[in-house]
């Protein structure tokens, strides 16, 4: 059988990743959630993911973003965009603004998404739109409901969205070591509103001398039925002050479908005006 260049790149990154879960993972450990040492209540649940989680994005982001799709027969759906990216402050009760144009695949090249996020506790819900060059039209897209897959992936328009640190309640569990002796936090965050989207996260923390450097690198994501729903797993890239993506491979457990994320040709705090963020830019695309 013949593997091209790209395959076997895809190929290797997940190996790779198989072997990160492994290393990190011999916490599969049948998820068994276990109680905290006295050496560890000096740093609780709540402390690890107020630092490792938010991380400094920077004031804005311009990359190349790719996105592979893998059904359970193994076939393969890939899309690559510009992703411009900004930190709105708060301000008019927007969080960020996020812009996807369209490189890739040839037949879809001009194609066009734009996301306003509003601020956590907002009555406002995010808005978004797209743009099809075929149609030459703009259209606002609702977004229903935060379960709703984020670009036909295994993550969640709530899993990417901020959320407010007090909305789950986080536990320190137990601190995992893996085969070359780095250790990891390991903490149960469990949702505190009525009819949450997930009956709990498993997360797992690079444990580091200084919590400013420590990342998540593993997230078990469980049903509202408390069952095993998929995993992800995080490699990050620090580009001046800025935590950003590296890779990113989820894998659904339940359905077999796979996304990987690729994010390359990052520019931080190159000072994009809020004019890429509009429909007019949305649809004039990349010029």
């Amino acid at each position: 059988m013949l593997v091209n260049c790209g395959m076997l790149k895809r190929l290797l990154i997940f190996i790779l990743l198989g072997m990160m879960s492994n290393a990190v993972f011999s916490a599969d450990e049948k998820d068994k959630v276990g109680k905290p040492s006295p050496k560890q209540v000096e740093i609780t649940g709540k402390d690890i993911v107020s630092q490792c989680d938010n991380k400094y994005p920077g004031e804005d982001q311009k990359s190349q973003l790719s996105i592979t799709l893998t059904d359970k027969s193994g076939n393969e759906r890939k899309t690559v965009y510009l992703r411009l990216w900004k930190d709105m402050k708060g301000v008019d009760d927007i969080f960020d603004k996020m812009v996807l144009f369209t490189m890739y695949p040839p037949d879809a090249k001009g194609a066009g998404f734009m996301r306003w996020a509003y601020n956590d506790g907002s009555a406002k819900s995010a808005e978004q739109w797209i743009y099809l060059p075929v149609l030459r039209k703009i259209r606002r897209v609702s977004v229903r409901d935060l379960s709703d897959s984020f670009l036909g992936s295994d993550l969640t328009y709530g899993d990417i969205s901020y959320r407010s640190i007090d909305a789950d309640d986080h536990q320190l569990a137990r601190i995992d070591k893996d085969r070359n002796k780095n250790e990891y936090f390991v903490v149960v965050s469990t949702p505190n509103e009525d009819d949450p989207q997930y009956s709990k996260k498993i997360s797992w923390y690079a444990k580091t001398p200084d919590l400013k450097e420590c990342v998540k690198v593993r997230v078990d994501y469980f049903d509202n039925k408390d069952a095993f729903l998929k995993r992800q797993l995080l490699k990050w890239q620090k580009v001046n002050d800025a935590w950003v993506w590296d890779r990113v491979f989820v894998q659904n457990v339940q359905t077999f479908h796979k996304s990987f994320f690729e994010v390359e040709k990052v520019k931080i705090n190159s000072g994009l005006k809020e004019a890429w963020f509009t429909e007019r830019r949305l649809k004039q695309g990349i010029k």
